[in-house]
């Protein structure tokens, strides 16, 4: 898995750093996406794909290995 973000498109709802907090976190300025790791642990893909669906502007784009987005 891959994620990429855009963060321009983020209005900081701060759906994917509560859904998983290590992968997500929040701009303590403006409130946006922080990806903090773009490459997760298998474990974690699950929820990273529902913080993904979370996304009201979906600016959250998880990749499958193979760069198939889902």
């Amino acid at each position: 898995m891959h994620i990429t973000i855009e963060p321009d498109a983020c209005v900081g709802s701060g759906q994917c750093a509560l859904a998983v907090p290590e992968v997500f976190d929040q701009d303590e300025e403006d409130g946006t996406v922080v990806l903090l790791d773009e490459r997760p642990p298998q474990d974690l893909h699950d929820a990273v794909h529902e913080a993904a669906g979370l996304c009201p502007v979906q600016a959250i784009l998880a990749a499958a290995a193979d760069d198939t987005a889902r």
